[in-house]
């Protein structure tokens, strides 16, 4: 196992193709936790998760059996690309915006930096309410405003690459991102939420 260890993704990837299937066991085990939580960060509920997760890894297995992946060095953003195709198809069998209450599962107060943990315990308590707002006001955004923050803020993408990872132009990418920060701000001011954390 020491070997997968030191090799990438994508070689991992080209080692399953050619028939190791120990290599998709550790390709599994260093991908899966990150999309999981990119798919619940969208989706909002666990079981649905748990649904997309595990038609995202069936697409994904069938499509490196199929031949359809080449090493463009990006293995995480082709099945972050397939697991948005996944949750598009099911927003279309569903029809519906829900807005799904956040659990456990999906708290975000994991965004806190250690600067933030460290300070006095009023600021603290201060700066708790900060992301709970925050976190009520993005369940209150569309899922395409939503998916566009998460990658850009919590997985540090490019809007070219959100652009292609969602399949739409980089202009719709701004325009999401855009219109999710008018929105924040203005739910915001509407509330007289203070989003400054406490140093």
């Amino acid at each position: 196992m020491s070997n997968f260890e030191r090799m990438t993704d994508e070689e991992l990837a080209l080692l399953y193709v050619g028939g190791n299937n120990r290599a998709f066991d550790e390709l599994l085990s260093r991908t899966q936790s990150k999309l999981f939580t990119y798919i619940m960060f969208v989706v909002r509920d666990h079981d649905t998760a748990n649904d997309i997760f595990q038609d995202t890894f069936v697409k994904v297995i069938m499509k490196l059996q199929e031949g359809k992946y080449t090493d463009s060095g990006k293995f995480s953003y082709w099945i972050t690309r397939i697991a948005h195709n996944v949750i598009m198809d099911w927003y279309r069998q569903n029809k519906s915006e829900r807005i799904v209450e956040p659990t456990e599962d999906n708290d975000l107060t994991n965004l806190r930096t250690a600067s933030v943990v460290d300070v006095c315990r009023e600021n603290e308590l201060v700066n708790e309410q900060v992301l709970a707002d925050v976190r009520r006001m993005m369940d209150a955004l569309p899922a395409p405003q939503r998916e566009v923050v998460y990658m850009r803020f919590y997985q540090q993408m490019s809007f070219k690459e959100i652009a292609d990872v969602t399949g739409v132009s980089i202009n719709t990418s701004l325009g999401r991102m855009r219109y999710a920060i008018l929105n924040l701000r203005r739910m915001a001011r509407e509330h007289a939420i203070a989003l400054s954390l406490e140093r």
